[in-house]
This record gives C-alpha cells, structure tokens and sequence, in this order.
C-alpha cells in the first residue's frame, strides 16, 4: 500500500486517527503527572487542502468538508473540529491540521512531544510548522528505532505508530516497536493506526501483538463498506495498548458515526483482546 498523505489529508481514515487521538490524550491528561509524546511518522504536521493533491483524490471534501458541515456529529469530534476552525480562522477549509500539530496544542505545561519523520523534506517543513510550540520538537529520524529509545522508563507516555504502509515489513516492525516500548516502560500507551483492506492481514497483525504480549488491546475497526475488496482501503482500525477505561466509548461514538455518516454499508466495531 502506497500511502501519501498529501492525497488523503483529512478524509474518513484522519477523523478517525485524530478524533480518536486527541480523546486519549484527554483520558492520560485526567493524570496530573507530566505526558511525554512519541510520534513515528509524523509527517509534515499541516496539509494543503487547496493543493494539487488534496483536490486531486477528493477525500478531503468526503471526510472533515462533510463533519464541519454536519449538526449530528457526536461531541467526541468537538476538539478536533475546535482545531481546524482556529486553523483556519473560521473560514472555508483550507488547511488540515495533523498529528504533531493535534498533539501540540493539546500539551499542557510540562508535557512533551517528539515528532520523528524520515524524509528530509517533511522533516523540515514539520520543524517549521512547530515552531515555537512549547514542549514539541522533531527529529530527522527511523521513528520504528526512536519510539524505544525516547520513551521515558519512567511516567506516562504515550507512542503514537501511524506509518504510511509503503513497506511489507511495516506490521513487523510496528510489532517489535510496541514490544520495545512496552518492555522499557510498562506503563506506556500505545496507539497504533492501520487501514483495513482485508481481514487476513488485520487479523495476523493482531495475533503478532498479542503473541509479543504487548499488553490489552482495545481495537476499534472503522469498516466504510464490506471488506470484500483487498485492493481497496475498506476502512481503518485504532489499536490502543493499555487504553485507559473511557476510551472505548469515546471509539465507539467516533467510529460509529463515522461508518453511518460517510460510509457505504459498512459497520464500527469496538473491541478488547
């Protein structure tokens, strides 16, 4: 799977990741204690929803064009649809806010994040894009062997793996960054992002956690239609190790809308392994 993210910046697949995101970044802040962020792959940080590639797919216009519009979205979108009206002044839509641009106006005082981007290019427009943000700082650098060596030993933490599946070793590699992670600091969360195209593939990458013993997991499948086309990205899933107890509905209301509001026959499912 090739996904650049140009193309798919803020379609079903994002209000999904970010709303799901910032409402487990809200359930760890319950915690008084300092919040330490990893990101893996986190990308330029902000998105050209004006640009060539965005109007080029259309999903932008199928996914948060539809949720700023729509009056029965459930509350667990409000932070998300809060950050991209201040982004854009209250006007059109025009930009799309990512994961290090979420997180970093989500940090109180003495939270951190770590934004880790691979290309160059991303890396430095993503640095230019946090600049001056209290607490967030990125790194040109394989996000896959940071997240282990960045996560505190101690404290809360909190991985995000959100890769953009251009490689047939990514599950692998996500399988032995949770491990890693988990085995140095045994209290970190871990939100891990991935599409559904087929259950085949779902289902292993869920068993290779588990056979890691990663910890609990509570998946969240965000199905649009039925998964009988593997060449198609059918819907996307959250997988959270160690979510804290109020994420699950929080999932269960975003993903529900999600699938009835936007999607063609498709189903939410909520689950704990």
């Amino acid at each position: 799977m090739n996904y650049r993210h140009a193309f798919h910046a803020g379609n079903f697949a994002d209000l999904v990741k970010h709303a799901g995101l910032l409402a487990l970044i809200a359930e760890l802040q319950r915690d008084a204690a300092p919040l330490s962020v990893i990101d893996t792959h986190a990308g330029r940080g902000l998105y050209d929803l004006a640009g060539p590639e965005a109007r080029k797919s259309g999903e932008a216009a199928a996914g948060i064009a539809r949720l700023m519009a729509a009056r029965d979205a459930p509350g667990e979108f409000a932070p998300l649809t809060a950050a991209v009206r201040a982004l854009n002044r209250g006007g059109e839509v025009r930009r799309y806010p990512g994961s290090p641009w979420l997180v970093a106006g989500a940090l109180r005082g003495g939270d951190s994040y770590l934004g880790c981007e691979l290309r160059p290019d991303e890396q430095r427009t993503l640095a230019e894009a946090l600049k001056g943000r209290a607490g967030a700082r990125t790194a040109l650098a394989d996000g896959y062997a940071a997240a282990p060596r960045e996560v505190p030993a101690t404290g809360r933490a909190l991985v995000l793996i959100d890769p953009p599946f251009e490689r047939a070793d990514d599950y692998g590699r996500i399988v032995e960054t949770v491990a890693a992670a988990r085995r140095k600091n045994r209290g970190a969360v871990v939100l891990v992002w991935a599409p559904l195209k087929d259950l085949e593939t779902f289902d292993g990458f869920l068993r290779e956690l588990e056979d890691a013993d990663a910890g609990p997991l509570l998946v969240a499948e965000a199905r649009m239609r039925p998964l009988s086309d593997p060449m198609k990205m059918n819907g996307c899933a959250l997988v959270c190790v160690d979510a804290p107890a109020g994420l699950a509905a929080a999932l269960e209301a975003i993903c529900g809308w999600t699938t009835a509001a936007l999607g063609e026959g498709g189903a939410a499912r909520v689950y704990p392994l």
